[in-house]
């Protein structure tokens, strides 16, 4: 296999793994805040 071709695939692979990961932590951390905030200090959840 070419080393250009497989360098792109490496790179392609691993970006789509970072984001997966970061969206997959970060959805339910800022939800949890959001209702932590509305809990604690009665903020709204829309704000």
């Amino acid at each position: 296999m070419n080393i250009g071709i497989l360098l792109i695939a490496v790179i392609g692979g691993a970006a789509g793994i970072l984001s997966t990961l970061y969206l997959t932590i970060s959805l339910p951390a800022v939800l949890i805040w959001k209702f932590y905030r509305r809990i604690h200090s009665g903020i709204p959840l829309t704000k």
